[in-house]
């Protein structure tokens, strides 16, 4: 009888991985070419898209890797919308005001974070689900909204239909592929290594160093941002604005599907989860009602059967990393008589 063994293997990128980072830079590159080519609606439907990917990247960020779950992130989607619709009227360019208001949204955010931040678990998400209400509330105050009844980024039209929904979609990809860059920068570094030890044991985490408040203050923050950059686009594709439309709680759950489908915790699975609900809500939309009870029984039937999403589930069974965020320690398996099979062959795990 003999035994074979070697030493552990730390990696993080691999051949499949940098094949993959060059995709993603090829078909970006095609996306931003690709107006050209698809018709009006088409166009719109690829913006919607983008915006999806990125609220679904922001919520995943924020719950997946941060251990943050929110059921009031529509605070900063309606917010973003909200605060574009002042800037505009204000006499700020239309496609300025978009970015700007993001920018106030993460400025909003900061001191917002420094008491929803002591809250914990079930009493975090229930608290950001009070803001967004509170908030709601007060922007219907506001006598340039006009309570429910709304009002509209009447700047942007001024500009010919045919730009500006070109301008929108690249305005729209362009801000997905910032943010999709710097979440995976922040998470493939020594921030991302905190944000998930933060996650998985928050006192363990301070007890050797980690900055834990300033850490999930700068998720948080993160997130507001993106997920306010969303807000505004989607207003500059309808132009209208109403309150109750930009601040209902659906937006959450939207971001809450996609995420549990596409694989929590997952950087790939939150843009699957994206491309997914997109797909379904392309072909469904238009059922009215069964629609909505259609989402809710998938999401039902992932959390039961698949609990780790598509990419999760992908990742588990084939090892598959497309786009690894963390550290991966994969150990040969003791060969005896040389009868190990492939799947004792390696055992591998994802580390902060």
């Amino acid at each position: 009888m003999s035994a074979v063994s070697s030493s552990p293997v730390i990696e993080r990128g691999t051949a499949r991985s940098r094949i993959a980072a060059i995709a993603v830079a090829v078909i970006i590159a095609l996306l931003a070419i690709a107006p050209q080519f698809l018709s009006a609606g088409a166009v719109d439907r690829m913006t919607a898209l983008f915006i999806y990917v990125i609220l679904a990247a922001m919520w995943n960020a924020l719950a997946g890797f941060g251990g943050l779950v929110s059921v009031g992130q529509q605070v900063f989607f309606g917010l973003g919308a909200y605060f574009a619709i002042r800037l505009a009227d204000a006499g700020l360019n239309p496609f300025a005001s978009l970015f700007v208001s993001a920018i106030v949204v993460g400025v909003v955010s900061w001191p917002l974070s420094l008491f929803m931040l002591r809250l914990r678990n079930g009493e975090f998400a229930i608290g950001m689900w009070v803001i967004a209400a509170l908030t709601h509330l007060l922007v219907n105050l506001d006598r340039l909204v006009q309570g429910e009844t709304g009002t509209s980024l009447i700047s942007l039209n001024v500009y010919d239909a045919g730009t500006r929904r070109v301008a929108i979609y690249w305005l729209a990809l362009a801000s997905m592929t910032a943010l999709l860059a710097i979440l995976f920068g922040l998470l493939r570094g020594s921030t991302g290594a905190a944000i998930r030890a933060i996650r998985d044991n928050e006192d363990a985490a301070a007890s050797v160093g980690v900055r834990v408040t300033g850490t999930k203050r700068l998720l948080f923050v993160l997130a507001a941002f993106g997920i306010g950059v969303a807000g505004a686009l989607w207003l500059a594709t309808s132009i209208t604005f109403q309150p109750k439309t930009y601040f209902n709680v659906q937006w959450t759950a939207y971001m809450i599907f996609m995420v549990l489908v596409g694989g929590i915790g997952t950087f790939e699975g939150a843009i699957l989860g994206a491309l997914v609900f997109f797909l379904i809500e392309t072909w469904f939309g238009g059922t009215g009602v069964w629609y909505l009870v259609g989402l809710g029984a998938t999401a039902v039937l992932f959390s039961l059967f698949l609990p780790r999403g598509l990419w999760g589930t992908i990742e588990e069974r084939f090892g598959l990393r497309l786009l690894p965020v963390g550290y991966r320690v994969r150990l040969p398996a003791t060969a005896v008589d040389g009868d190990a099979t492939p799947q004792q062959s390696t055992i591998s795990r994802e580390k902060a």
